[in-house]
């Protein structure tokens, strides 16, 4: 048996997509060990709203810590209440195993919380289980080039997980829940630093993080004119907007869309990469999409071993003809 901890991540008032994923390997884990608990950490100025959709995903357990540092911006602090409210969740909850998503606004706190509670740490994996008391997990290592399988004992050991390693997945039905409140005080002027602004990057007004459609552009995007085919893209299919570095370098898309090992890590249902190549550096931030489409001119390019479905031919007369279907099907719908 294994108690299994989720952090469930709140952001713009929702869960995010990678805590669900993260959810669901968790109950994945439990319902193959007799005795197994799944539960959640939740931090919010109104942490109820979020138990809803909890139980969906089997949690059986809340620890639910109500503040208003843990409201939106401006004025939230970031990291270390955030540690600090997840280190006395664990002294409650006595998990063997805590899952945080690897998002930038967590990767902080991974390491800061691992030296609080004096525990093993695997981060970045891209897959985990529960064996013999112990965590095995793979870790994609020289720019995903490999994948590193590595193994840590200790009672809790942490765990950061990969956008895309799992499919999130409701219940059938929801499971009964118990919730647990577990009182917090944080003395702000120890935080270090406070977000007091939060500016939206420009993603065709999508966060790419949390979008099931991704129109990506690379180096093959190479004027104005490009650009302006991929948001037309993106505009049609509800998509969000990313690049690749080479996109970013001819200051076409700005860096906050840099996809990538150094950039963001997508999982989206599908990914277009337009005039990418498929460098190891910028797969490693997409390998989790479920289906990919890739357009090139070079036939041989990298990107289409990882393609699903695969186009070749010059972007700038194969987005007119894509561009003019969509609109063609979405008149035809009306």
């Amino acid at each position: 048996m294994a108690r299994l901890l989720t952090f469930a991540e709140i952001r713009a008032g929702r869960i995010t997509r990678l805590s669900l994923e993260a959810l669901s390997r968790c109950r994945e884990i439990a319902g193959k060990r007799h005795g197994s608990t799944v539960a959640a950490a939740v931090m919010s100025d109104n942490p109820g709203a979020y138990f809803e959709e909890l139980a969906r995903y089997g949690v059986e357990e809340v620890f639910a810590v109500t503040d208003t540092a843990f409201a939106s911006p401006p004025g939230m602090p970031l990291s270390a209440p955030l540690t600090a409210a997840l280190a006395g969740i664990i002294g409650q909850a006595a998990p063997d195993v805590v899952v945080l998503p690897s998002e930038e606004s967590v990767k902080e706190i991974l390491g800061a919380l691992a030296v609080r509670i004096s525990a093993p740490a695997l981060p970045d994996v891209s897959g985990f289980d529960v064996l013999d008391g112990a965590v095995t997990a793979q870790r994609p290592v020289f720019t995903a080039g490999f994948i590193a399988h590595v193994r840590a004992e200790g009672s809790p050991v942490l765990v950061s997980l990969r956008a895309g390693s799992y499919a999130a997945s409701e219940k059938s039905e929801p499971s009964s829940q118990h919730v647990r409140n577990v009182p917090f005080a944080f003395d702000e002027k120890v935080s270090g630093k406070t977000l007091r602004e939060v500016v939206k990057a420009a993603s065709g007004g999508i966060d790419l993080s949390e979008a099931s459609v991704v129109v990506a552009a690379g180096r093959g995007v190479r004027d104005k004119e490009g650009k302006r085919l991929v948001e037309e893209l993106a505009a049609l299919l509800g998509a969000a907007i990313g690049a690749s570095r080479g996109a970013i370098e001819a200051g076409l898309f700005p860096p906050s869309s840099l996809i990538g090992q150094t950039g963001k890590t997508v999982s989206p249902d599908v990914y277009i990469a337009v005039g990418i190549s498929g460098a190891l550096q910028h797969v490693a931030g997409m390998s989790g999409s479920r289906a990919v489409i890739a357009i090139n001119k070079d036939a041989d390019a990298p990107v289409f071993r990882h393609a699903t479905y695969g186009i070749t031919g010059d972007l700038y007369e194969v987005l007119p003809a894509f561009i003019e279907a969509l609109k063609k099907k979405s008149s035809t719908a009306n």
